[in-house]
């Protein structure tokens, strides 16, 4: 038997490993509960409900994926951020398969608007690191942004090519990279 939970985090850490090892279908809180060796009651003293694991795990894969590497470097220059986004979106698919697609995003309307905002905190804030390194990146032309075309809009556009990249399960940055290339330097 494993080792007993003392915390939200080890339950959401054992979580993360039972989708890993066993899929999505095995999140849920009996599962979860024996996986780490506690009481079904011990899992509902952190989450009320399944909808509220499920949440909560797929919100932690997004920031074990996402989390932030040690070399700050990578947020200095827009195309560093860009490929180390691109092998965090590749290390997301093979340690979590399915995470990305349409089906796994689905489990998160299991409480729909709890989910949507959970999500939506998750890209926003991916977002705005996209956009700040955009704005802190000594390469881009001075005249690159304008009124109409701001460092927020093309981070948009960025973000918007990732999700598709994402959902087509296509980890090479070459035509954003490209793109970025040609348009800022």
């Amino acid at each position: 038997m494993n080792t007993v939970v003392t915390s939200k985090e080890d339950i959401l850490k054992t979580s993360r490993k039972l989708i890993q090892q066993q899929g999505w279908s095995a999140i849920n809180i009996r599962s979860v509960a024996g996986a780490c060796g506690v009481s079904v009651g011990s899992i509902y003293n952190y989450f009320d409900s399944k909808a509220a694991l499920v949440c909560a795990t797929v919100e932690s894969v997004w920031c074990e994926i996402f989390h932030r590497p040690e070399d700050n470097a990578v947020f200095q220059d827009t195309q560093a951020c860009i490929a180390w986004m691109y092998r965090r979106m590749e290390y997301g698919c093979s340690q979590y398969p399915g995470f990305f697609t349409l089906h796994s995003l689905g489990f998160m309307q299991e409480d729909k608007s709890d989910g949507k905002r959970r999500m939506q905190q998750i890209w926003h804030h991916i977002l705005d690191g996209l956009c700040s390194v955009l704005k802190q990146d000594a390469r881009i032309r001075a005249d690159a942004f304008t009124e109409q075309f701001t460092a927020e809009r093309f981070a948009d556009v960025l973000f918007s090519l990732m999700l598709s990249a994402l959902l087509r399960q296509d980890y090479d940055p070459a035509a954003i990279l490209e793109i970025v290339s040609r348009t800022l330097y």
